[in-house]
């Protein structure tokens, strides 16, 4: 088992930076790759950045690409979101995620272990 607690939301004017934190424990954190995903009320949660199942590469959606980073710390059990440039529209729930599966990673279904979600509030 994997167990995954977000941390970092808040609110934050149009323009600013936050950093969100995922702290993993239980089995070997290197082994999984990890997603970020997000969720706006009434829409569906949508992928926001991941690593490849080799972990040597990222993706991040089209919508925050350029402006929002994932990264992990091996040696913290932690992955990162570091987002600038945010905009209203960033507004949501986001999740971490950690999956056994191979693939890109940019689909919810792909993932078996999730965090309880940190609330991010941009204001224009």
């Amino acid at each position: 088992q994997v167990q995954l607690v977000e941390s970092g939301g808040g609110l934050v004017q149009a323009g600013g930076s936050l950093r969100l934190s995922c702290a993993a424990s239980g089995r070997t954190f290197s082994r999984y790759p990890m997603g970020w995903f997000r969720q706006a009320p009434g829409k569906e949660r949508e992928f926001v950045a991941a690593f490849t199942w080799s972990g040597g590469s990222r993706d991040h959606a089209d919508s925050v690409k350029g402006r929002f980073t994932i990264s992990r710390d091996n040696a913290k059990n932690t992955v990162y979101l570091q987002m600038n440039s945010l905009k209203p529209e960033d507004t949501a729930v986001y999740y971490c995620a950690a999956r056994r599966t191979q693939g890109r990673g940019i689909s919810e279904y792909e993932y078996q272990y999730w965090g309880q979600g940190t609330q991010v509030t941009v204001s224009s």
